[in-house]
């Protein structure tokens, strides 16, 4: 028997929804949920409908066709979108805003091998060519210390964004990661996330040099002192990723650009990378080095499973020399 649905509008159940992940998810997934279902809302909002009691498993596939068109997405992209509606669909049955088992309706599309796994990253060769440029040219400046911070330690670009200034320890050669989400700051995976990461010498006096000469002396609005600082406080995630596409443009250490034009925006250079693949090839770079698996699992905060599949780029020959050289000592 069909049981009685209590009407809601799309916008009130999506609110309903984050509040309930308020409980168990991390402010970063809470935020990506949200933008996601801001085009579920507004699709709601074209097709006029104004009570959710009214999705059926039709309906819910229109609105999977008309997103995948209306963003141009690819079928990673559309797979991720509709695991975020499939969980907000499965929440509004357990409040009698849809009928019971509608999100079995969401089918996720299936996809092929390697099929959401990036390649693009940053190889060493090239980042240790930045460094020697930055470390002749640029030395202790705030491109050189966010490049080497996060070549060095593989951090996420929110974990260098919550560092202070007292989060160094020269004399362990070390800083420390912790979960600050009252004061502004948080890491991806909440206090499972706090650590303390080795930096070598060269790092460390370089962060040394950057707070003694070249840091703002400034506070933020919470009275911590950010230790990547610009003059109106701590950095902005934003120009944390744009200093990383600049600093990645050949164009840097180059007298000619491969896009053959410098004044472009950096993000649009086709040879510039993300954050996200500066830390793939340094996670690489780690295990190429023949640091433990476990041990670079702690350092950059990602389990196995994900490192595996999403960060180790060496190729399948590079790991069997590696697997060589460890049979051969035995």
């Amino acid at each position: 028997m069909t049981r009685k649905l209590e009407p809601i509008e799309p916008e009130r159940a999506v609110e309903l929804y984050l509040a309930r992940r308020e409980d168990d998810a991390s402010a970063n997934t809470l935020q990506s949920h949200e933008y996601r279902l801001k085009h579920f809302i507004r699709w709601c909002d074209q097709e006029n409908i104004e009570n959710i009691n009214e999705l059926t498993g039709r309906r819910l596939y229109e609105f999977r066709l008309w997103r995948k068109e209306d963003g141009d997405l690819n079928t990673t992209t559309v797979r991720t979108q509709l695991s975020t509606l499939r969980a907000f669909i499965k929440f509004c049955e357990s409040i009698e805003a849809v009928e019971d088992n509608l999100h079995e309706d969401i089918a996720l599309p299936a996809l092929k091998n390697g099929e959401g796994v990036r390649d693009v990253m940053l190889e060493a060769d090239r980042a240790e060519e930045i460094l020697a440029y930055l470390n002749r040219f640029e030395y202790a400046s705030r491109k050189h210390l966010v490049f080497s911070l996060l070549w060095e330690t593989a951090m996420r670009t929110g974990a260098l964004h919550s560092l202070d200034v007292r989060d160094l320890d020269e004399d362990r050669g070390a800083l420390r990661l912790r979960h600050r989400p009252d004061t502004g700051t948080s890491l991806k995976n909440g206090n499972h996330g706090e650590r303390v990461i080795a930096i070598t010498d060269k790092v460390c006096r370089l962060v040394s040099d950057w707070i003694e000469y070249n840091r703002p002396d400034v506070t933020d609005e919470y009275g911590r002192q950010p230790l990547v600082a610009t003059e109106h406080g701590r950095i902005l995630k934003g120009n944390i990723r744009n200093i990383i596409y600049r600093t990645t443009r050949p164009c840097l250490t180059q007298k000619e650009c491969p896009c053959g034009n410098r004044g472009q925006t950096p993000s649009k250079c086709e040879s510039s990378v993300s954050p996200h693949a500066l830390r793939r090839g340094s996670i690489t770079h780690h295990l190429k080095r023949d640091v433990p698996q476990a041990v670079v699992s702690d350092r950059a905060d990602v389990s196995p499973s994900v490192l595996s599949e999403h960060y180790d780029r060496m190729s399948q020959e590079e790991k069997m020399e590696q697997r060589r050289e460890y049979l051969d000592s035995l």
